[in-house]
């Protein structure tokens, strides 16, 4: 984590823990906490689920990390509304679709059930925080990685969700990189759908009637660089550069491998462990209504946003990531 994200994490962390006189009795156990994503089996998410493990144990209350295992924005709104009539602790949701998503947050809200938004934003709900990656920034890095490889020249084809807002954040962090280098453009956006078969099946079709005008592939969301780097390895295409998204453990041997140049990797456990211990200290400080614009308070109990922070990963430090359960990717 650079120095602007440990400083970021830590105001935030100080002033929320100040503002609750950092007790340190944990709050009653009664009701469940839940962590509510899409694709769940991915190891990104199984990451996210150790630090809320962790979290749930130091504080002795439950917690359960549910959602669909594939990317199915609307089973996940289905879940949603099987866990509010639960009446849960507290919520942490990664959202699919945040259109789709914004009036179960706001009931939720009404019903005095506290919900942080975790990795991806619902940005005109009623959530109470954000915390995760400042996906703008990541974006932002991925690009400046293609802008100083590449040498500003080139045409890049960009694999993402079009309707994940945190995905949509990165490429704009990406074509603001890009801003002022008039000879490196997208020439091709790829809607993978979560689906790695759908990933891999695109980059072989531009392998196959491209591969010479393609110079790079970047991967905004963790499912698709793995296939397009086994689509390289097929058609035995070397010397692209292709910059991935998190630490998943075949994007790390295809970095080793030297098909994949680089990848951003994300802090999910930290996300899920911090998010966890906020929504608890949360309920312990009896905050009461929920429903208030605390972001615009200037006595807020809440910060806005806590970013968890992201490094990237090439050949030079992927070994430090392998094997370890801490960092993984979505």
């Amino acid at each position: 984590m650079n120095s602007h994200c440990r400083t970021s994490l830590a105001i935030a962390m100080a002033a929320w823990l100040g503002s609750i006189g950092c007790s340190t009795a944990p709050p009653a156990p009664q009701g469940t906490y839940y962590l509510i994503a899409t694709n769940i089996k991915l190891p990104y998410w199984q990451s996210a689920l150790s630090g809320l493990n962790l979290a749930a144990k130091e504080l002795n209350v439950k917690a359960e990390l549910v959602g669909p295992e594939t990317y199915k924005p609307r089973e996940q709104h289905e879940e949603f509304q099987r866990v509010l009539n639960q009446n849960p602790s507290g919520i942490l949701i990664s959202v699919g679709d945040q259109r789709l998503m914004r009036a179960d947050i706001d009931s939720a809200i009404s019903k005095g059930i506290p919900v942080f938004t975790l990795d991806s934003d619902a940005e005109n709900s009623k959530r109470l925080l954000f915390i995760g990656t400042d996906n703008y920034k990541a974006g932002l890095l991925t690009g400046s990685t293609v802008n100083s490889t590449l040498n500003g020249k080139g045409n890049v084809v960009v694999f993402t969700m079009p309707e994940q807002l945190n995905l949509v954040q990165r490429l704009h962090g990406l074509n603001d990189a890009f801003a002022n280098h008039s000879n490196l453009k997208i020439t091709r956006t790829v809607d993978v759908q979560g689906d790695p078969q759908v990933a891999l099946a695109a980059a072989k079709e531009i392998l196959d009637k491209d591969a010479a005008k393609v110079d790079a592939f970047v991967c905004l969301e963790a499912v698709s660089c793995s296939e397009v780097a086994e689509a390289l390895s097929e058609h035995n295409v070397p010397g692209k550069l292709v910059v991935a998204m998190d630490t998943d453990p075949r994007t790390l041997d295809w970095i080793k491998k030297g098909l994949i140049s680089a990848t951003v990797a994300q802090k999910p456990f930290t996300m899920a462990y911090v998010g966890l211990r906020m929504l608890a200290d949360l309920n312990a400080s009896k905050i009461g209504n929920l429903d208030r614009p605390w972001a615009s308070s200037p006595e807020s109990k809440i910060p806005t946003f806590v970013d968890t922070g992201v490094t990237l990963v090439n050949g030079d430090n992927a070994g430090a990531y392998m094997g370890t359960s801490l960092v993984s990717q979505k």
